[in-house]
């Protein structure tokens, strides 16, 4: 059966872009798959604890051998990664925050990058494989080649490299841009792109259903 991660990132919850753009990728996921099962996260609403493992070593033992004062973070970790072992298509809403990922985003890679379990330790290769990743950004400007801060977008080359450790290396990025346009009056001449930018992201989604 069809199952959707979907995940929202954004500390903004009226408002926000990069909402408002999973929910109209998850909207036309389930219209596509009317029998499909949806599993959502909030890393906004609900964050998850920046992991606390004292070492690389404590975190690929097995449940048995685990210290006991570490089982609550264990099973935090645990059932992120069983959300994404069990759906097949994820999309994820990542705002830009000073040219990166939010906190909150940040933490749960942290957690879900785990050795022996979505890699493995011997060869690096992920086993999260198979799965359909889109991941839908929204950015106060405009980070596009050829911009003047195309260099300050750290967000899309970290999240490619940093999941690309579990096997999700062909990730599907849909960017709204100029965000900022429309509330703050010194950008206000950028809202006819920031407006293209939205609609073009809102059709990308649409055509891949």
């Amino acid at each position: 059966m069809a199952h959707l991660l979907h995940i929202d990132t954004s500390s903004r919850q009226e408002g926000s872009v990069s909402r408002e753009l999973t929910r109209a990728f998850a909207d036309a996921w389930t219209a596509a798959h009317p029998d499909g099962t949806v599993t959502y996260r909030d890393l906004a609403v609900n964050p998850v604890p920046y992991p606390d493992m004292p070492d690389l070593a404590t975190s690929t033992l097995p449940a048995g051998q685990r210290p006991e004062h570490l089982e609550d973070s264990f099973a935090i970790t645990d059932t992120l990664i069983e959300e994404l072992e069990a759906a097949d298509t994820y999309v994820i809403g990542a705002p830009m925050y000073n040219f990166m990922v939010s906190a909150s985003l940040k933490a749960w890679v942290d957690r879900i990058v785990l050795p022996g379990r979505t890699f493995d330790t011997e060869t690096r290769q992920g086993k999260l494989v198979d799965k359909d990743v889109t991941i839908i950004t929204s950015r106060g400007g405009s980070y596009a080649p050829g911009t003047p801060r195309a260099g300050f977008d750290f967000q899309e080359p970290w999240l490619k490299a940093a999941l690309g450790q579990v096997g999700l290396d062909d990730i599907r990025f849909i960017h709204a841009e100029m965000t900022l346009a429309k509330v703050m009056p010194k950008l206000a001449q950028f809202v006819p792109l920031a407006e293209e930018s939205y609609d073009k992201a809102l059709a990308t989604i649409k055509s891949l259903f």
